[in-house]
């Protein structure tokens, strides 16, 4: 039996490849040095696309006729149509919960870094100001006595909340609908949400419906007390309202892993002092990616042998 062709867009981990090379034959987008003309030429034969961060729309998959599933490395997905893929019968798979403690855990880090300043004071310590200046200045906030509110409570959204509550932290939340057998209080729109919490916690996905939902009215509603942590999207948040809201204190402080531009990072943002800024590792340990990369494998492998992935995303049923 020939081997199924697929597509690799970017490199990807050697765990993933080395099993793809055994399983497919696969094209390497990234190597070639016209990839409009190496679609041009084996587009016909494309099944299967293993991918990250590539935007796939109608103009995508009409390159790749007799594609059958896209197998996308990351819980995310909005650079997928999926009305698109759903239109030109095309599976599509992501990879979750494998990374859901990973992230939870990084969030609950990089809200404790942003409230007690120790990114800011660990530069104090390297800068040489210990032994020169004294001690880092006292931190005015504190993550004692914090209601947070946390916006997407999903596989993640309720890893995070049982993390916070061993923090004694209160623990609200918002979303499209009220969750059944969700003990915390929900609150029907984000800025309620906001009002009554001074932690904004966001782990929504991206996408139009929530492109720059925590906007100038949100953070407004946070207060001088407010921190907001952003683990989720980029673009949920409206940088240039942040950045006002910190620069003039309608907020305390913010802790972000995403950006709107990545990997470009708003420079009003990076000049603040009361702000903590990562570079997307969220899900960056070894042993998470490798769970992820096994997951785009296994998605693949199962796709072909029985017609059926493992992680399909909810909008493929």
């Amino acid at each position: 039996m020939p081997k199924p062709d697929i597509l690799m867009t970017k490199p990807m981990l050697p765990i993933v490849q080395e099993q793809l090379d055994a399983e497919f034959t696969v094209h390497r987008l990234y190597e070639a040095a016209d990839p409009e003309a190496m679609l041009r030429e084996v587009g016909d034969t494309i099944r299967g696309v293993a991918m990250s961060w590539v935007e796939v729309d109608e103009a995508f998959l009409a390159k790749m006729p007799n594609l059958e599933i896209i197998s996308s490395f990351g819980v995310g997905y909005d650079h997928i149509d999926t009305d698109a893929c759903l239109a030109a019968k095309v599976m599509v798979t992501h990879t979750p919960d494998v990374l859901t403690e990973e992230v939870a855990d990084t969030a609950i880090g990089l809200m404790i870094m942003t409230v007690r300043e120790l990114g800011q004071a660990e530069a104090w310590l390297r800068d040489g100001n210990w032994t020169g200046k004294g001690g880092y200045p006292l931190t005015q906030a504190t993550v004692q006595g914090r209601t947070l509110g946390i916006f997407g409570l999903g596989r993640i959204g309720k890893a995070i909340a049982k993390r916070a509550e061993s923090f004694g932290l209160k623990v609200h939340y918002h979303g499209r609908s009220r969750q059944d057998g969700v003990d915390y209080p929900y609150h029907g729109s984000l800025t309620a949400l906001a009002e009554a919490c001074d932690t904004l916690m966001v782990v929504a996905p991206g996408g139009a419906e929530t492109q720059h939902a925590v906007n100038a009215e949100v953070l407004s509603a946070l207060g001088p007390d407010g921190i907001v942590i952003n683990i989720g999207r980029g673009s949920v948040i409206d940088e240039a309202a942040l950045a006002e809201a910190l620069e003039t204190g309608t907020i305390y402080g913010a802790g972000l892993d995403v950006f709107e531009e990545e990997p470009c990072t708003p420079e009003r943002l990076m000049k603040l002092p009361r702000v903590t800024l990562l570079p997307h590792v969220g899900s960056a340990s070894q042993a998470t990616r490798n769970a992820m990369g096994q997951l785009v494998v296994d998605n693949l492998k199962s796709w072909f042998a029985t017609g059926k992935p493992v992680t399909p995303v909810p909008e493929m049923g």
